[in-house]
């Protein structure tokens, strides 16, 4: 079912005066939202087509087409399950556009238009689903990165979490732009555009219901803003970048050693962390370098570039912090190592296991 009102077989729009309009305020999602009927029509019109609203979407059919520009593309998916659905500095809604769009832009693409699927449990209230579909929309236009289709499914109470939503975007990608994780080569400086763990320690918070003096808030936004100022400085020079989400910093780094076969060595003190985050991950006991981020990113650059990168980034208010923080170097073993605050020297290892599950 798209997100679109109803309409009749012909294709004219059914007026909502044969019903009566949602009790979104104390009303809950039941199995006939999700069964292709009046009910879920309604739930349709009443909540997603109201917060998501667009020309696409106004045109009813069950798919989209739109003009795309000639040149390469650029496609993502992505699947977001994070609990609690609300947490300091946004929700599931803003996070899943802004996953997908952050996915797209780390090709150096120019993200275009997304798609979103949500799987709603039975019982579910209608006012969180609404919240939900506003904070997507409100996220969606403000990265102007409109949802163009989507779909709606209910399962029985016990089946879900609540609200499970996936988010697809596709982008085009401007000429003479190649950038992969197998780019990387011994000399090449790597750069982050601001403090890490910010995302998964507001999770964990509202999560384990703590307080500290400083409320820790979620750094989930759309970045394509500050990689269009990157591309435009450093351009061919550029080797790669990515969003460091799930495992952190140190399985991204970990995942691009792999894939361009390489060592990095990284500096503890150039690596911006705030200090309620890294005090809240002490009380945790988790390290910052596998904490979750959902609005920064790492840039692997020839040396050359390095300066004009960093002087690019720091003038966008996503990057005001960005830091060179190490090298790419040769190592077959392909490992990534730290030199810390005090001097010494650690490997900054994969995490063994799932550290801060249910993150995004």
């Amino acid at each position: 079912m798209d997100l679109s009102p109803l309409r009749h077989a012909e294709g004219r729009l059914v007026t909502k005066t044969y019903r009566r309009k949602l009790d979104i305020g104390n009303g809950r999602v039941d199995l006939s939202h999700g069964a292709g009927g009046r009910a879920m029509a309604q739930l349709i019109a009443d909540i997603f087509h109201a917060a998501l609203d667009n020309d696409w979407l106004r045109q009813g059919n069950d798919q989209s087409i739109f003009e795309a520009p000639k040149g390469r593309m650029a496609m993502t998916t992505d699947a977001f399950v994070v609990s609690p659905l609300f947490f300091p500095g946004g929700d599931i809604g803003s996070l899943a556009v802004h996953g997908a769009v952050n996915d797209i832009a780390m090709s150096g693409a120019r993200p275009l238009y997304l798609s979103a699927s949500f799987i709603i449990e039975e019982g579910f209230p209608l006012s969180d689903l609404a919240r939900i579909a506003e904070s997507m929309g409100a996220a969606s236009r403000a990265a102007g990165v409109p949802v163009i289709t989507g779909d709606t499914k209910v399962v029985e109470r016990g089946k879900a979490d609540g609200v499970f939503i996936t988010t697809t975007g596709v982008g085009a990608v401007p000429d003479g732009l190649d950038l992969s994780g197998d780019k990387a080569r011994p000399g090449d400086v790597l750069l982050v555009s601001g403090s890490i763990g910010d995302h998964g320690v507001a999770v964990m918070s509202k999560r384990e219901n703590l307080e500290f003096d400083c409320e820790i808030l979620s750094d989930s936004t759309a970045l394509h803003g500050l990689v269009a100022d990157m591309v435009a400085a450093a351009g061919a020079a550029l080797r790669l970048m990515r969003d460091p989400t799930r495992g952190g910093l140190a399985a991204t780094l970990n995942e691009i050693a792999q894939q361009s076969r390489v060592g990095f060595r990284i500096e503890e003190a150039a690596i911006p962390v705030k200090p309620e985050v890294a005090a809240a991950c002490e009380l945790l006991g988790l390290d910052p370098l596998n904490v979750a981020n959902e609005g920064k990113l790492i840039a692997v650059v020839a040396p050359e570039a390095a300066p004009a990168l960093l002087e690019a980034m720091r003038a966008h208010p996503l990057g005001r912090d960005a830091a060179i923080i190490g090298a790419a170097v040769e190592d077959e073993r392909r490992f990534v190592q730290m030199t810390s605050s005090f001097g010494g020297a650690r490997i900054v290892d994969w995490l063994a296991g799932e550290q801060l599950p249910r993150i995004c």
